[in-house]
């Protein structure tokens, strides 16, 4: 008689913490609004900034900030270009929310999966098995439907599934935890946030003094609302498995979605209807692809997850 060896039982704490993480990243298009009437690129530079000193000061009390010290130059230079790839992703991601094309960015996100298979086949010279191919395919024609839709690609959208794919990239390259990973971009890009938000002040066209306490509150309130779902999501991932974890990033595009169609009233034509379902179903392939090849070696499990640091 064959025995079947029960599978473990899921980490409910670690379930938690990653769905809040998900949670959080997907009220993001509700927050950003609160921060008006700042401009897109202030908004930016304050939720660089204030992300930085919040960084700084969790790595102080970690006691962390040996990892960095010991970082050769060529480590450096991983990071600045990883921090200038995160710079762009968060300024789109702010942009389209401020002209309310958070479908858009929903787009993005549950693209950036298959992005990423993508970039490892074009830059890593990874192999893709046959369910991966499938899925690129089914993404590129859901591009296709969607451009001739609306008479132009969806740039909003790739820019995003691109450089958050780059971004994943560029983390593979230096090995440090997500808070000095973090803290270290934010050393490089977070000067020029600084300077660039004392010049709107100098000039009279910033509004972080302009406006009261509580707009004052909301742009400083970007940093932790930045390093949060972060570090829920650090949580989750050394209590939980990569397939779990993997099937819960689809939350935080999921509500962006519905935030667009139903809180934002964006225009969903059958050609983007047609788009997104294309997409799920790469997404569908993909997943249970990722699923199944955990299962037949499940040691994959045991792997270090990525901690993405955007959206």
């Amino acid at each position: 008689m064959t025995v079947t060896e029960a599978a473990p039982e899921l980490d409910r704490r670690g379930v938690g913490l990653g769905v809040g993480a998900h949670v959080a990243w997907g009220l993001f298009p509700a927050f950003w609004p609160l921060l008006d009437p700042a401009g897109p690129v202030e908004v930016l530079a304050h939720r660089i900034l204030w992300t930085m000193v919040l960084m700084a000061g969790v790595l102080t009390l970690l006691r962390g900030w040996g990892t960095l010290r010991a970082l050769p130059g060529r480590g450096w230079l991983t990071v600045a270009a990883a921090a200038a790839v995160i710079t762009v992703n968060w300024g789109v991601f702010i942009h389209g929310v401020s002209i309310e094309r958070v479908v858009d960015i929903a787009l993005g996100y549950y693209m950036s999966p298959l992005v990423s298979v993508l970039l490892g086949v074009l830059v890593l010279r990874e192999r893709p098995n046959r369910a991966q191919v499938v899925a690129l395919g089914i993404a590129a024609l859901a591009v296709v439907v969607i451009s001739v839709g609306a008479g132009s690609p969806p740039w909003l959208g790739l820019c995003l599934a691109v450089s958050f794919g780059v971004y994943g990239l560029l983390k593979k390259k230096v090995s440090l935890p997500s808070t000095a990973s973090l803290t270290g971009e934010g050393l490089v890009v977070g000067p020029i946030a600084l300077a660039f938000v004392v010049y709107l002040q100098v000039t009279g066209q910033g509004t972080f003094t302009e406006l009261g306490g509580f707009h004052m509150a909301m742009m400083v309130l970007a940093g932790p609302v930045t390093a949060l779902p972060l570090l829920l999501y650090g949580a989750a991932a050394r209590l939980i498995p990569l397939t779990t974890l993997g099937t819960l990033m689809y939350l935080t595009p999921t509500m962006q979605f519905l935030w667009g169609v139903l809180v934002n009233g964006e225009d969903m034509p059958l050609s983007r209807w047609l788009g997104f379902g294309l997409v799920w179903i790469a997404l569908a392939v993909f997943t249970v692809d990722l699923i199944r090849a955990t299962r037949v070696r499940p040691d994959r499990e045991l792997q270090p997850v990525p901690e993405p640091e955007t959206r």
